[in-house]
């Protein structure tokens, strides 16, 4: 006989995790309010087993507390469940292989867009997601613009937080040239860089293919001078003023950085900074965390500080957290299961503790959330809390669709900013470049 994963049952299998922990892990009690909502019936498959595949963690213990969520959630229903983690550059060729081929894992969790690439492939998840929202206190926009196909109130993924990239910067190195911390002026910025560099302690982002730091960086850039991929209706707007000024604003501020930074991943700045080679960059939590937990870093940590990117010429820090996307692909033979481990996942018991193992790194997609124990430690770490608050993500200002996903898998906006940097293009061929590289995705 089927079984029956409502409300009542979800709540049952966790209860007394937020106060004891998860997997031998204890956490802090949060003050978590909800709201009444009734959840979605989903009727679990008989004989189900489920499989997912989602990145590789950057602090183990987002690892450790999501399996033994997973194992809690077999506990409880019997249906078993194989996790996989793959690397950051593996999961995006690995979503694409499983849509294609109809075959694979019943549920992965990509990155940010991609859900919208692959649409026809995937179950709605409208239902759990309603429930959640209405529960949780609401969906934040960064969640909503990734979790909903556009246009439509229908929810392709289910976002499970994000992950900021804020500057990370030693306070002694910034103090000694004259400022108390990274202003928000370019102007201004770009005189911190200038003298970090004069003074033997320089700044470095990555200008490679990094699926968080590479696009990061260059969003930034181009974003802080007004510039932006493509417009509110999808077409090509890069060959701007906007950003050949943030291009030309990049040949001044790239010669301030550490040598090497064209070639950088994901991991260099990680390695760089803990090297004391860079005294300013950007990263998510996991670098001050790293420093913070080895005793032979205690000191770098203790004079690391977090700030938001300069706001240049907008409003706001433009800034868009790496973003968790859940995905139930309809090849599945389970998808009420796949559905029940996702909304199980998402449920305070579950999720409040393994918010705070990630100690900050990933960011709620939900309202409620933003009460968690995890924000009430170090108060260095507390600038992550809102990274799903951002109104910026991938392929602003345009609608998310397969053509913005593509353009960012393709480094667009990467490899124009590279180009600069090293020389081998000036600001205005680069440009012209980007949006020539660009209209094939965008066929406008």
């Amino acid at each position: 006989m089927a079984n029956i994963i409502t409300r009542r049952s979800i709540l049952a299998a966790g209860t007394g995790a937020a106060v004891l922990g998860v997997g031998g892990k204890a956490f802090a009690q949060s003050r978590i309010e909800t709201a009444p909502a009734t959840a979605p019936t989903l009727p679990i498959e008989n004989g189900a087993t489920l499989r997912m595949l989602r990145p590789v963690r950057f602090v183990q213990p987002d690892e450790d507390v999501f399996r033994a969520n997973c194992a809690r959630f077999t506990q409880q229903t019997g249906v078993q469940v194989r996790v996989d983690f793959v690397g950051w550059e593996d999961i995006t060729q690995q979503t694409a292989v499983t849509a294609n081929t109809g075959a694979g894992p019943d549920i992965i969790i990509g990155f940010n867009e991609a859900p919208h690439i692959y649409v026809d492939k995937l179950v709605d998840q409208t239902d759990v997601a309603e429930y959640l929202g209405t529960k949780y206190r609401g969906w934040l926009p960064l969640a909503q613009r990734y979790g909903k196909k556009h246009g439509t109130n229908n929810w392709i993924g289910l976002p499970f937080g994000a992950s900021g990239g804020p500057l990370v910067w030693r306070k002694s190195a910034v103090n000694a040239v004259g400022f108390d911390a990274p202003p928000d002026d370019l102007a201004q910025y770009l005189d911190l860089c200038k003298k970090l560099h004069a003074a033997g302690k320089p700044p470095g982002f990555a200008l490679g293919n990094a699926v968080g730091d590479g696009n990061g960086f260059a969003n930034w850039l181009v974003w802080s001078h007004g510039g932006y991929l493509v417009d509110d209706d999808g077409k090509v707007a890069i060959n701007s003023p906007q950003t050949i000024e943030a291009l030309n604003y990049l040949k001044e501020l790239y010669p301030t950085f550490v040598p090497g930074t064209i070639a950088w991943g994901d991991i260099s700045n990680n390695r760089a900074y803990s090297a004391s080679e860079v005294w300013l960059t950007a990263n998510g939590v996991s670098l001050y965390f790293s420093l913070k937990n080895n005793p032979a870093m205690a000191a770098i940590a203790e004079d690391t500080q977090h700030s938001l990117l300069p706001k240049g010429k907008l409003d706001v820090s433009p800034m868009a957290g790496l973003t968790l996307n859940a995905m139930v692909f309809k090849h599945s033979r389970f998808p009420n299961a796949s559905k029940a481990l996702l909304q199980f996942l998402m449920e305070e018991p579950q999720y409040d503790p393994w918010l705070q193992a990630n100690v900050g790194y990933w960011a709620q997609p939900l309202e409620a959330y933003s009460t968690s124990a995890t924000w009430d430690g170090d108060p260095k770490m507390r600038i992550f809390k809102d990274t799903m608050r951002s109104n910026f993500w991938i392929g602003y200002k345009g609608p998310i669709s397969e053509a913005s996903a593509a353009a960012n898998a393709d480094y667009v906006m990467v490899q124009m900013c590279a180009a600069v940097a090293s020389g081998q293009s000036t600001p205005e061929q680069a440009v012209r470049e980007a949006e020539r590289r660009a209209r094939r995705f965008f066929r406008r």
